[in-house]
């Protein structure tokens, strides 16, 4: 049985969570009695999500958030701070993909690596020194997807000398990441990117999420050592196929369903977030066993 570690004073912030996966892991949150703070892009749609929860009785707050406009992610981290002295869940839900079925349109690609990856890295950075220190350990969680994986068997960056810089977690950097984020980008650019060694299958979104893994990774090295009570465990993890507006509602699986990986990876107590864990390669929702909750 896992120790409940958390209690209502515990804050947890949910990304681009108006609707869909980021919808279900706030009510799933809240509903373990977490005090859960809602952010969207657009006002109106979070303030909807909210109400919903809270008419249900649930703890949720609502503000607004870009995750690619410093501006905004300056002006969360402010008001985070000044209403619950920082958090100590961070889950990084937002993103975007704009193909669908076998469209594998480059016209967006700019934008879904500036959103997917640099929006979730930016978000990360900001949250990190705003998070509560607590023997138990604050989490962050990104929801990625297996598209990413270096390895995958069917979709997976070709290039070796790309892919050896990206799992090498011992030299990993930011710079690295970015670097292949930006050769990535040019070669959209110019028309190269076919030839380039990138996955196939929505290989705009697949490459963002490339970059979400190594950056987990890189992050998870980067966190181990902070000392007792200042502990930060990061996380990612591949929800499926699912039943969203992202996937034009042709996956398999229920928000709800996927949602409930997510949380467990974000109240799993602090003696099962060892680095065999915090290293985080991706993780599928049918793969996972999960362990019940105690509430003693």
């Amino acid at each position: 049985m896992i120790f409940r570690w958390w209690s209502s004073d515990t804050a947890a912030v949910v990304t681009g969570a108006n609707r869909g996966i980021g919808f279900q892991i706030a009510h799933q949150l809240a509903s373990h009695g977490l005090t859960v703070v809602l952010t969207s892009r657009e006002t109106g749609v979070g303030e909807e999500a909210v109400k919903v929860m809270q008419e249900g009785g649930l703890n949720v707050a609502f503000h607004q958030l870009d995750i690619v406009d410093h501006a905004s992610i300056e002006a969360f981290s402010d008001w985070i701070k000044e209403t619950y002295g920082g958090l100590d869940i961070l889950i990084n839900n937002a993103g975007v993909s704009f193909n669908v079925g076998t469209e594998n349109s480059m016209e967006n690609a700019e934008t879904v690596i500036q959103t997917n990856y640099v929006g979730t890295k930016n978000m990360t950075k900001a949250m990190i020194p705003l998070m509560r220190t607590s023997h138990y350990g604050a989490r962050i969680v990104s929801v990625t997807s297996r598209l990413g994986r270096l390895h995958g068997k069917k979709n997976r960056i070709t290039n070796v000398s790309l892919r050896q810089q990206l799992e090498d977690v011992d030299s990993l950097t930011e710079e690295v990441i970015d670097n292949v984020m930006k050769i990535f980008l040019e070669q959209v650019k110019d028309g190269t990117w076919e030839s380039g060694g990138w996955p196939q299958v929505f290989t705009d979104y697949s490459v963002s999420k490339v970059a979400v893994n190594a950056y987990t990774r890189l992050m998870a090295r980067i966190l181990e050592d902070r000392p007792e009570g200042h502990k930060i465990y990061i996380n990612c993890y591949c929800p499926g196929w699912v039943k969203t507006v992202m996937t034009g509602w042709a996956g398999h699986i229920s928000p709800e369903d996927v949602a409930d990986t997510a949380v467990w990876l974000a109240l799993l107590p602090d003696q099962f977030c060892d680095r065999k864990l915090a290293i985080a390669i991706t993780i599928t929702l049918h793969q996972q066993k999960r362990l019940p909750y105690r509430n003693d």
